[in-house]
Order: structure tokens, then sequence, then C-alpha cells
């Protein structure tokens, strides 16, 4: 997926979808526990801060790892009008939208999380999330949504190539634009359908904690992106939480560490930096949801230093 950077000029409703625009944007998690949560607010501060993409992120919830049925639940699922008006919304203010749902779990052992689930009717499993899938697509394709992402670090479901590469024939059937999935960051070599979607999508949490330094981290895991099948890569999630080990566990924002905003912001501005050197698809950088503030350490940008600093990487393309 070579990452050279690809622009596209803006299309009306009435214009043929350019796939495959450059993204400089961001995701915000419809997380909220009222259902009907208006986003609004968060979304204007993204599109002030230079976002050109917005990707919105729903959870689907389960019991548990081997429950065989995902669905939208209120007090953690938004309602799917909420997400079509949240749709309107980001596009009233320029904003191109992608969506992408996410399974959560109502209860987890420890070390599970929805790359480890196990249905235990498998068939009943790819019915239901399918069907949840194909009725964003038909939303995505009515509201004029840039892209979708089919799944997002199912790690222990992608073995199923035939049942991806189904899903994904249904929701071309419905949705004209781009299809992306998303891998999580140490599993995308071993995705068996990638042949299935426009775009190799990646969660990209990498260590960035060696004695080479944060940047020169960075761009050599570009550059191994970049040489990556020769396909194009997106990265669907770029985020730290603010923390003092957030070079280490760049995914986990829930470890016992002292706050620390500074290296949340100076982490992201090694992303940044690195990838003016190495440009590619685009990222995402993850998450505007959140109360955020000088006492949050989630990866929350919103009242820190690390909002600043997501701005002048959205400086780029301007």
């Amino acid at each position: 997926m070579g990452l050279v950077a690809v622009f596209a000029l803006a299309w009306s409703d009435d214009e043929a979808r350019p796939l495959h625009q450059h993204v400089r944007g961001a995701s915000l998690g419809l997380f909220a526990t009222d259902p009907d949560y208006d986003y609004g607010t968060m979304l204007a501060e993204m599109r002030g801060r230079g976002a050109s993409d917005v990707l919105l992120v729903h959870r689907l919830m389960q019991r548990d790892v081997r429950a065989d049925a995902p669905a939208l639940v209120d007090g953690s699922s938004p309602r799917m009008a909420t997400i079509e008006r949240t749709i309107h919304q980001a596009r009233a203010l320029g904003l191109r939208v992608g969506l992408m749902p996410i399974v959560g779990l109502e209860r987890r052992a420890p070390g599970e999380w929805r790359g480890r689930l196990d249905p235990r009717d498998l068939d009943e499993w790819f019915r239901v999330y399918g069907a949840h899938v194909g009725e964003l697509a038909q939303l995505a394709e009515r509201t004029g949504a840039t892209r979708l992402v089919v799944g997002s670090e199912l790690n222990d479901l992608e073995r199923h190539a035939d049942r991806w590469r189904g899903l994904a024939a249904e929701v071309r059937a419905e949705f004209a634009g781009e299809l992306v999935y998303s891998a999580n960051w140490d599993r995308y070599r071993a995705v068996p359908f990638w042949d299935a979607v426009d775009t190799v999508g990646v969660s990209a949490y990498f260590r960035v904690d060696g004695s080479e330094g944060a940047r020169a981290a960075w761009t050599r895991r570009l550059e191994e992106l970049r040489a990556f099948a020769g396909r194009r890569v997106l990265l669907t999630e770029v985020g730290y939480p603010a923390h003092a080990e957030a070079a280490r566990y760049p995914w986990d924002e829930t470890r016992d560490a002292p706050r620390d905003q500074a290296l949340q912001a100076e982490l992201l501005g090694a992303f940044c930096e690195a990838y003016e050197t190495r440009p590619g698809a685009g990222y995402y950088v993850w998450n505007w949801f959140g109360v955020g503030g000088p006492r949050d350490a989630t990866y929350a940008l919103r009242g820190k230093p690390a909002a600043a600093r997501f701005e002048g990487c959205m400086e780029g393309d301007r």
C-alpha cells in the first residue's frame, strides 16, 4: 500500500464520489451514555483546529467473547438516528465523514477484548454483525459519507476470510465510497482478506520508547507501512494517553501512571514530524471525545496541550 498522499477535489451530492482523499483528521467516539447526545460542539472544535475528516466511532455491545449477537445498546451505543444527525452536522461544517463500528464487551476476563472474540455460533455472529454494517452502508450512502470501516481489531475472526469477503461484497452493493478494514498494529501483515477492501487500515499503537527516539521510531514504522504489499495504508487510529507510560503502552489509557499531558503532546508531535517526511494516505488522531482538561489522563485531546499540537499536524494540507 504505497503511502503516497492522494488529494481529491471536494464533491457535491450530484457528482461522482472520489475515493482515497488524503486524510488529516480525528476520530470522534460516539460514547456518551445518552444515546441521543448531540456531538455538534465537539465537531465544531475539531473543525476549528483544522481537521479535514472525522471518523465517527460507535460501539456494538455483546455480553462476552463467546456471545453471538452484538447490538446497539442504550447507555453504551448511540441510536442510528444519532449517527445520522452527527453525519449531517459534520458535513455541514465541511468535514468528510468516515464511519467505524467497534465491538465492546459487557463482561471481560483478564486479557479479553474484541480481538479475542470466539462466538459459539459463528454464522449467527456474522449474520447479525453483517446486518448492522449493511445498515451503516445504506446510511453512509444516503448521507454522503466518504468511507466505511467494516471492522476493527477483530484479530481472532480475521482468519474467516471468505466471510469477510462476503460481507464486503454485500456492503459494496449498498455503498459507493471507500471500504477499509482496521487491523491492530501488530496484526496487519496477517490479515488474509486485504483484497476485499480498498484500503488497509491500521490501528497504529506502535511502541516508541526505544533508544532511537519517538520521531525516528515513527519514521521507521512509516517506511515499513509504505513497503507493505504495495497497498494504500490509512492509519485509522493514532494517539497517546496523557500519562507517563504513553510511549511504552500507547494502547492502554488505564495504566496506573502519573498524568503527563506534556508527553502526550510531545509524542503526537513526533508522529506529525515523521509523517511530514513520509506522507501517506492519511490518519485519524484518537480521540476527540471526552471531557479532557488538565486532570484527564485519557486519549482525549480536548483542553490539553495535545490539542494545539493536533492543530499543527493539520497545517500540512492548508
